[in-house]
Parts: C-alpha cells; sequence; structure tokens
C-alpha cells in the first residue's frame, strides 16, 4: 500500500502538479499584474472595515474561517518535516509556492464572491463548486469537486492532523509506540464528536481564543530561538540558496528534492488554489468581491511568509542538524528546547498542536457541510446522515493517529491535489471575470469611491447572480 501511495503521490505532483500550479500561479499574477505584489498593503487596509449590514459576515472573520484550516500543524510539523527530508532548500520553494499562490487565492476568492448564493437568512455561501456549475455549466465536474473536498478535508486533512497531534508526544516518558497513538486519537476524536455534534460550542469557542494568542506565542519563542543563535543566520541563508538551486542533486530524484518538499509542505498550508478559502470567502458580506480576493491572498501571506518561516528560521538555526530521525514535531520541540529546556520546548510544541489541530479539524466540517450541501441540492442532508457522517468522520480522526508518517501525509497530498487538479484550470477558465472585477476596483479607487460592484459594470448578464445587479 505505502508503494502505491508514495507511486500516486509522485505521479500527481511531478510534473502534472508542479506545471499546473507554477503555470496558473504565474498566469494569474501576469494577468492581474502583480496583484500578489502590488496590492499586499490594500488587502491589510481592507480587513478593516465592517460589512453593510449588522450581523453580516466582515471580511475578517471570513479570514478568521479560512485561516482557522489554514494555520494548523502544516505550519509546524509539514515545515519540520520539509527541512529534514527535503533539505534547507526546501523553505526557497515554499516560499515561491507561497508568493505565486496568493495571485491563484486572489483569482479563485474573488470568483467565489462574484457566484455566491443568497442565503434565506440573508446571508451568503459558495465556492468552486458553485462557480464550477453556474459559470461553467457542469454540474458534474462541480459535484465531482465537491467530493474531492470531503475526502480531503474530512478524509486526508484530519487523519493528518491526528497523527501531527499525537506524534508531538512521543517525546514524554508515557509514550508507548504503538499504544499510546490510539488513546490519543481516541480523545481527539470523542472531543471532537462531541463538538460537531453540537455538544460542545463553548470548547470550540476557548480554543478559538486560545489559539490566536498560542499562534502570537509561538511567533516569539521563534524569534527568541532565532536571536539566540543569530550567528548561524548568515550561514543559514547560504545554505538555503545553495541547497534549493542544487540541481545535480534534484536530477537524481526531483520527487524526494527539495523542490518538490517545498511545494508539497507549502501547499499543504496555505491551500493556494486548492479551493477551500473560497467556500469562506463567499460567507463574507462586501460592497466588492475584489476586497474578499485580497484578504484571502493576504491569508496566504500570512500563513507561509509569516508563520511557516518563523518554524522554518526556529529550526534552520537553532543548532541543531536536521535529520529523518527528527522530521516533524521532534525537531521542532528540539529547537524550542534550546530556549525553553527539553521538558519545556516539550510540553509547548505538545500544548500548541493540540489548539492548531483541534481548530483546524472543526473548521475544517464548515467546508464539508457547504459540499454536502452542494450535492444535495443546495440543502443539508437529511439528519440521520449526518448524524451516521459525523461519527464516521470522528472514526476517521481516530484511525489517523495510527498511521504512519509516510502514510499520512501520501493520502493528504494525493487528495489535495485532486482538489487544485479541478479548480485551478476552472479558474483559469472563468479568470477574465475576476481580471475585470480587479480592473473595476482600481478604477473606482483611483477616482477616489470606496468600490462597490455592479455586474453589468464589467459586462456580466446579471440574470443568474444572485447578488451584484
Amino acid at each position: 500500500m505505502m508503494a502505491f501511495l508514495d507511486w500516486l503521490d509522485g505521479i500527481f505532483y511531478y510534473p502534472i502538479l508542479v506545471i499546473v500550479l507554477a503555470a496558473a500561479g504565474l498566469w494569474f499574477t501576469f494577468k492581474t499584474k502583480a496583484v500578489n505584489f502590488t496590492m499586499i498593503g490594500e488587502s491589510i487596509r481592507v480587513l478593516k472595515e465592517k460589512p453593510d449590514e449588522e450581523g453580516a459576515i466582515s471580511s475578517f472573520k471570513a479570514l478568521m474561517v479560512s485561516t482557522a484550516s489554514r494555520v494548523g500543524t502544516g505550519n509546524i510539523v509539514g515545515v519540520a518535516t520539509a527541512i529534514c527530508i527535503g533539505g534547507f532548500g526546501s523553505v526557497f520553494w515554499m516560499w515561491v509556492i507561497a508568493f505565486v499562490g496568493m495571485a491563484s487565492a486572489f483569482v479563485e476568492s474573488t470568483l467565489a464572491q462574484i457566484y455566491k448564493k443568497k442565503n434565506p437568512d440573508g446571508g451568503s455561501y459558495g465556492g468552486p463548486a458553485y462557480y464550477i456549475e453556474d459559470a461553467l455549466g457542469s454540474r458534474g465536474l462541480a459535484v465531482v469537486f465537491a467530493i474531492f473536498l470531503i475526502l480531503t478535508y474530512a478524509g486526508g486533512f484530519n487523519m493528518l492532523a491526528s497523527y501531527n497531534l499525537q506524534s508531538s508526544f512521543a517525546a514524554f516518558g508515557f509514550y508507548k509506540e504503538g499504544v499510546t497513538c490510539w488513546i490519543i486519537g481516541a480523545v481527539l476524536a470523542l472531543v471532537v464528536g462531541y463538538c460537531i455534534f453540537g455538544g460542545g460550542r463553548r470548547i470550540a469557542d476557548v480554543a478559538g481564543v486560545l489559539v490566536p494568542v498560542m499562534g502570537v506565542l509561538y511567533i516569539l519563542v521563534a524569534l527568541v530561538v532565532i536571536v539566540a543563535h543569530g550567528k548561524l543566520i548568515p550561514a543559514m541563508f547560504g545554505e538555503i540558496f545553495r541547497n534549493a538551486f542544487d540541481f545535480h542533486a534534484a536530477a537524481g530524484g526531483i520527487a524526494g528534492s527539495c523542490m518538490m518538499y517545498g511545494i508539497k509542505r507549502g501547499l499543504f498550508s496555505n491551500e493556494a488554489g486548492v479551493g477551500s478559502a473560497p467556500n469562506a470567502a463567499a460567507a463574507a458580506s462586501v460592497s466588492h468581491p475584489v476586497k474578499q480576493g485580497l484578504v484571502q491572498m493576504f491569508s496566504v501571506f500570512l500563513d507561509t511568509i509569516i508563520l511557516c518561516t518563523a518554524t522554518a528560521f526556529m529550526c534552520m538555526c537553532c543548532g541543531i542538524t536536521p535529520t529523518e530521525e527528527l522530521a516533524g514535531a521532534p525537531m521542532v520541540q528540539a529547537a524550542t528546547g534550546t530556549i525553553l529546556g527539553t521538558n519545556g520546548g516539550n510540553i509547548f510544541v505538545a500544548v500548541a498542536l493540540s489548539l492548531f489541530a483541534f481548530t483546524t479539524l472543526i473548521g475544517n466540517f464548515f467546508y464539508v457541510d457547504n459540499c454536502l450541501a452542494f450535492i444535495n441540492n443546495k440543502k443539508m442532508p437529511s439528519k440521520k446522515f449526518m448524524i451516521i457522517f459525523r461519527i464516521c468522520a470522528a472514526l476517521v480522526i481516530f484511525l489517523g493517529a495510527g498511521l504512519s508518517m509516510a502514510a499520512a501525509w501520501d493520502i493528504a497530498d494525493i487528495l489535495m491535489a485532486l482538489m487544485c487538479l479541478v479548480n485551478l484550470p476552472a479558474c483559469v477558465k472563468l479568470g477574465g471575470v475576476a481580471y475585470k472585477a480587479l480592473a473595476d476596483y482600481k478604477a473606482q479607487k483611483a477616482e477616489g469611491k470606496n468600490p462597490v460592484f455592479k455586474a453589468a459594470d464589467i459586462g456580466m448578464d446579471d440574470s443568474q447572480l444572485d447578488y451584484w445587479k
């Protein structure tokens, strides 16, 4: 099974997904006149805007929903894994895929806003499944995407989050190989199951408050580690660029090169072009679709360029040589242990991963429920179906804790690749709508206006749209 997963993972990522990701991202960068570089400041400004209607979901709240899914175990374990197995150069390629992916994130989220649907309660919803169905006229392809998303977020990503969490406890004396992982998996499955069945609202709310605090603490600890080993920083940067452009080594095996590890872990962390964040973007109440496109673009910057880089620098300049044996949580625990002590580092990373994994697991079900409703003709399935589905989802979390590291990452990578290979071509096909919306936004800004979008202003037929008439 592992040989099959490795083979399938290799097929999807090289050459197929590497070419699709790079080509789409560069195309979007060109067509939007480098929105991913020129409008980062505007994306931060838009975050501060309040929705026009009281009680509506703001750009900031939509950002928090998407960030809850983006910022998770991948920012810690994924980055450390890439460094330990792929080498220091993987960080460079992680940066590249993030900056290129920011343009993809802008286009997919802008499209989600334009084609969003109106809820009976006045709110909105949408995502790739909706713009594929409405704009491309393909219900079948839209359902395929929805199925891939459900498998990815209720399956692959949740299994991986569960594995990553339990792996951080391997550093403690009470951890017994083949036993403790199942106990942690069972506890996590029960807590998440309790929350998704509606009984754990308070738990979710508390975690939602603690995660930003832990995120700030995590960055501060990373900065302290980096500053404490400041003399190693020049050598670190030298090694990043030397390793990144070691094409002789890459020629020996692209699939295991620093480039592939950087692309895989960067994509897993920021999800740019995957088609997940547009589901959250469509729920925001904004005066112009481009505003939410900019916000989700900034989310990729926040996730990879700030949080993932904090982990990467901490691991690379802590004075400990990354090895395959340290891949994942052990590397981060060893790095934080250089200033917090061995026990302090182990506990800090375990707590951080527990919070990040939990909110990721809960946040993933927002996307899953959206796609379940889409498949069931825009309404949630029966109560009986949802009970069975959520029980199965909790069991998947339990099973994920007992996977091997290679299997957990391969399954998540393969399912994520399937989503990308449906969503990105659709975005390229529909990109013209997003480019025109961006031009309209810039024109109104140049006139000193707060941009307000009307579909007819960019030549769209608004008869099939719920908004922007």
